[in-house]
């Protein structure tokens, strides 16, 4: 395997900007009264109001406004798809091109980590009543902060070893660093969250609780072993277990020489360039539709063939096949053009074709969609005393719209914990 491989996976693959193009940048910004990028942000993070701040050199009020906002910050400069978001709304866009917001986040968010600003605190008095936050992924860490600002003790429970979900397992580090969420993380920690990990969380658990956010994120897999032959062959993968394997083993994992990764998102896009960044000599992402169809972002799919790594579109595969145990080929037909036929030679085959709930009624008595499984609410509530928001909720978007969801479900629940004069 490439050892220069090896060391870039857990470098970040496009670098932030310096203090003085930091500035330039914002220089660049023709601070509208009325700001459409401010409006273009589901967690409210106000670009406006925190490229003004860095303007005028006030680099721990911009990190102020974005942590106030989103106790994320540092994440979302990094995953945030700014393109169809705060930068797509950008005045700019109709004189050459947008303010680079989220660099402008990110310069902010690092100065906040090297200076080691205090941007966020929680009141001393707590009131009372005490909340558990099912899962330790974006929502759930964006209730938890919200909930802790307003002065409520919270304790989050996490099944795997580390907080973060799909922060800190679904995503490489060349596009999100572990160190950024670790230090998200520890802002919300900061509030006096208490964050429990290596505890698969029950009813019975949460009985003591007064009011309960569930945000467990999707982590099954959509991948009928009965439908597609050979899914139970060693080296076919769903997508997070690839990437979640390659994270907590990092330089001991082996992805394979020749890898096929399947779907056309994001999380393919990553999953790709994994097996690229530890080593894989061939790697082919595979994706039924045209490459204006998928709903990666553009500027990820450069990246990947930056690295050498083939996109095939048109194509889905049918089977898998090799020894008794290991895959060897993998078999494609056409989508558009049913008459054609395509076969890969592969160690390693990855679906990253979505993810589906766990059931959720083992945890809390939450209305479930029949079909989909995802938790039914209205504005964050779940059922009495409960609560959810993210993926588990909407079937899986953005960062920022977990944080989004997750900040609407604590207001909820203080609304409600007020109605209902917990002691």
């Amino acid at each position: 395997m490439s050892k220069i491989a090896k060391g870039k996976y857990t470098a970040e693959a496009v670098a932030g900007f310096t203090h003085r193009t930091a500035m330039e940048e914002a220089a660049r910004c023709l601070l509208c009264h009325d700001a459409p990028c401010s409006k273009g942000c589901p967690a409210g993070t106000d670009p406006a109001k925190f490229i003004r701040s860095i303007r005028f050199r006030n680099v721990k009020g911009a990190a102020e406004t974005i942590r106030s906002a989103n106790v994320l910050g540092g994440s979302c400069a990094r995953v945030c798809p700014y393109d169809n978001l705060c930068e797509e709304a950008c005045s700019r866009c109709g004189i050459d091109k947008p303010i680079e917001i989220g660099k402008l986040q990110r310069y902010a968010i690092e100065q906040e980590k090297i200076y080691k600003m205090k941007t966020l605190k929680a009141p001393r008095q707590k009131k009372p009543g005490k909340i558990a936050c099912v899962g330790a992924g974006p929502a759930s860490l964006a209730c938890a902060a919200e909930l802790a600002k307003a002065g409520y003790k919270v304790t989050v429970f996490e099944r795997e070893a580390k907080p973060g979900g799909v922060l800190t397992y679904g995503i490489t580090p060349a596009r999100l660093p572990q160190a950024v969420v670790d230090h998200d993380i520890s802002t919300v920690k900061g509030l006096g969250v208490k964050i429990v990990c290596n505890m698969e969380v029950k009813a019975a658990d949460l009985e003591e609780y007064d009011a309960v956010f569930i945000g467990a994120g999707l982590w099954n897999a959509n991948l009928n072993n009965h439908e597609f032959p050979g899914a139970d062959l060693k080296g076919v993968y769903s997508a997070i277990d690839f990437l979640k394997e390659a994270r907590t083993k990092k330089k001991d994992f082996d992805p394979g020489k020749k890898v096929i990764v399947v779907g056309g998102g994001d999380v393919a896009v990553d999953c790709a360039v994994t097996a690229k960044l530890l080593g894989a000599e061939d790697v082919r992402i595979l994706y039924r539709r045209s490459i204006e169809e998928a709903p990666a972002n553009i500027n990820e799919f450069h990246y990947a063939l930056s690295l050498g790594i083939g996109i095939t579109t048109g194509l889905y595969p049918v089977a898998a096949t090799g020894t008794k145990t290991k895959i060897k080929k993998v078999e494609a037909a056409g989508f558009y053009d049913k008459s054609a036929k395509a076969e890969f030679s592969a160690d390693t085959l990855v679906f990253a074709t979505g993810q589906s709930p766990e059931d959720m009624s083992e945890i809390a008595p939450v209305k479930l969609d029949a079909r989909k499984g995802l938790i039914k609410v209205t504005k964050g509530k779940a059922g009495d005393k409960y609560f959810a928001g993210g993926d588990i909720v909407n079937g899986g978007k953005t960062v920022v719209e977990a944080v989004a969801e997750g900040k609407e479900a604590a207001a909820a629940m203080i609304e409600y914990l007020e109605k209902k004069g917990v002691k």
